[in-house]
Parts: structure tokens; C-alpha cells; sequence
């Protein structure tokens, strides 16, 4: 049967289908987005372990691919779902014991001798900024099943991935609109980017952490464990980082009269703790991708509100992730402008014989 559309036509059509048939899936899928994330980047985090071991030792892909889920599950999820339930827990006891935070803001503003605001507004902040954290985190209480559904989908994608390894790669390189070379340089950089949004920037944050929170421990501040907990999730905030933990710690102690404690913690926060997180970092750009401090800071206020506290690494990351595509585009396109023009002089020396 004759159809009323031009062959162009239909390839409109048929693309504008793909897209809004593509547009009502990402919807329904849009709360686990994170978990088809999520398999991506463990997948190219233990992808030289996989290759290694499945490729060059000749282990068994199976036997492989469970370890790594396993290990992933043990190093990654636990701990961070346990830092996560511990910060959630003390969040809401200090939103419901505001007496503590207000004791806690007095005594900064006798010690600094400015006036902050006052104490209704005090308690009204820290009831909505305990709201905003308390949701930015996945909590296991309130929503069990969805944190089950976005794990089993993360590592049932990261299982295929693994087991399908070659097919999947081979797909990606079929439907990429880029040539091979330019897709070999993509990958290097997206890895890079992976290692360095988040092994490297989790490695500086947990070792800022520990320091953190020994710190405080060593001169007597309490709660340093929770304390050093929220130092972890600052670190990954670009120049305020952990001196917001560490820094009205060391002015609280001096305005309580321990002002050897104060100046101490004071002194070891910015004479190590800052340069440690300096020093690491220049160790691991030698190593792993360098990403500047603005596309962290400007991934971390993009990507928080969409993926809540993941955002502080997911964020940098896609924002990492558009500025290769986009320098990858440059090239291409700066490949096609110098091939159409030497084209153009070859017609144009054509042009001129012809003339003659």
C-alpha cells in the first residue's frame, strides 16, 4: 500500500518517534537514573581490574564479575550508605534539640562580637536546612524499596556490562556519531574524568575526613565522629571544603577559654589539613584527570538538586563529561572545516584552468 509520506519525510518521522518514545522512558525512569549512572561509572572505575584478570590472566568472566559486584558492594555502597544513615540520624537530632545549635551560635557571637541574627530565625534555619539534608541523602527508612530497585538496577546493568563486555562496547561505537580514533580519545578522557571526579576527589575527601576528625577527637571537641563525617561530604566543595567544619570548631573552643585547643585545631587545619588536600591533589593529577575547581564547584550547585547528596559527584562529573563532548565536536568540525577547504582550493584552481 502506497504511503502519503516522501521518503524524507518518513526519516523525520521515524526520528521524532525515537526521541519521544526515548523522552517517555527517561520519565519513567527519571528516580533511577542515578543506578543506570551508577553502572557506567563502576563499570569504568574496575574496567583495568576486569580487563586484567578477564583478558590477559584468563580468569573466568563469571567468577570475575561477581567478585567486582561484591568488592564494589563492600567498598562503595556500605560505607556509603553508613555515612549517610549516620549524618541523616544526627541531622534530625540537632533539627529537634535547636537549644544546642542556638548555645553553639551565641558563643561564636560573643567570641567574634557580631550579631548573627535572632533566635527564631536561628531555629526556623536549622529546622529547613536539616529538611534540604535530610532529603538530599537516600534514606533506608523511608524509602527501602526504591533504594532496593535503584541498587538491583545498578548492578543487574553493571552485571550485563561486564558479561557482555564486548557487545556493549561494540554498540557504543555503531550508534556514537564519532569515528574510531575520536572514540579511543573519548574513552581515555571520560576515564579520566571518572578517576578523577570521584577516586580521586573520595580519596582527598576521606583522608581530609580522618584528619578532621582526629583533630577535633585530639583536642576535645565533641562528636568528632559525626564532625569528621560531615568534613567528608564538604570536602568534595571546592575553597570552603572542611574549614567550615573545622574552623568555627577551633573559634568555639577559644570563646569557651580552651584557647590552646582552639588556636591547635586552628594551626592543623590550615597548615595540614588544607595542604594535605593540596598536596594529594597535585599527586593525583599526575595520575588522573585534572578537573578545575570552578567545573567542580558549578557541577556540585548543578547536579544536588537533581540527584541530591550522589550529586556532589555526579554533577561535576556529567558537567566534565559535556565539556569532552563538546572539545571532541570542536575537532571534528575543525577536522570538516580544513577538508572543505582545501576542497574549495582544489575547485578553485579547477575554476582558474578552466578560465584559461
Amino acid at each position: 500500500m502506497a504511503t502519503i509520506y516522501t521518503p524524507k519525510q518518513q526519516r523525520v518521522l521515524l526520528i521524532i518517534s525515537l526521541v519521544v518514545i526515548a523522552g517517555f522512558i527517561l520519565i519513567g525512569l527519571r528516580q533511577y537514573t542515578i543506578a543506570l549512572l551508577g553502572s557506567g561509572i563502576i563499570y569504568v572505575i574496575f574496567r583495568p581490574w576486569f580487563t586484567n584478570l578477564v583478558h590477559k590472566r584468563k580468569w573466568n568472566r563469571l567468577l570475575v564479575t561477581i567478585l567486582l559486584i561484591l568488592f564494589s558492594v563492600v567498598v562503595i555502597i556500605m560505607p556509603f550508605l553508613a555515612l549517610s544513615l549516620l549524618l541523616i540520624n544526627r541531622i534530625q537530632y540537632y533539627s529537634q534539640h535547636t537549644d544546642q545549635i542556638l548555645q553553639l551560635i551565641e558563643k561564636l557571637e560573643k567570641a567574634t562580637g557580631i550579631q548573627l541574627t535572632d533566635q527564631t530565625n536561628i531555629k526556623n534555619l536549622v529546622k529547613q536546612s536539616a529538611g534540604f539534608a535530610s532529603q538530599q541523602f537516600p534514606s533506608i527508612l523511608s524509602g527501602t524499596l526504591d533504594v532496593i530497585i535503584s541498587l538491583g538496577l545498578l548492578y543487574v546493568g553493571l552485571y550485563f556490562i561486564f558479561m557482555e563486555e564486548e557487545k556493549f562496547l561494540k554498540g557504543l561505537r555503531k550508534y556514537l556519531p564519532f569515528e574510531d580514533d575520536t572514540l579511543d580519545e573519548l574513552g581515555e578522557d571520560l576515564k579520566n574524568m571518572v578517576n578523577a571526579n570521584i577516586l580521586g576527589q573520595a580519596l582527598v575527601s576521606l583522608v581530609q575526613s580522618i584528619l578532621t576528625g582526629l583533630t577535633l577527637w585530639i583536642f576535645g571537641v565533641p562528636d568528632a565522629v559525626f564532625w569528621g563525617t560531615v568534613a567528608f561530604f564538604f570536602a568534595f566543595i571546592p575553597i570552603l571544603g572542611t574549614p567550615i567544619v573545622w574552623g568555627p570548631a577551633g573559634i568555639l573552643m577559644i570563646s569557651q577559654g580552651n584557647t590552646g585547643d582552639g588556636i591547635g585545631i586552628l594551626v592543623v587545619g590550615a597548615v595540614v589539613i588544607i595542604n594535605v588536600d593540596n598536596l594529594l591533589r597535585v599527586m593525583l593529577a599526575k595520575r588522573m584527570g585534572d578537573v578545575h575547581p570552578f567545573v567542580t564547584l558549578t557541577g556540585i550547585v548543578l547536579g544536588v538538586p537533581i540527584f541530591g547528596i550522589l550529586g556532589l559527584v555526579i554533577g561535576p562529573l556529567l558537567l566534565a563529561y559535556f565539556m569532552v563532548l563538546f572539545n571532541v565536536f570542536e575537532r571534528q568540525n575543525g577536522k570538516l572545516r580544513l577538508e572543505a577547504a582545501k576542497e574549495e582550493k582544489v575547485l578553485e584552481k579547477k575554476a582558474e584552468r578552466t578560465v584559461q
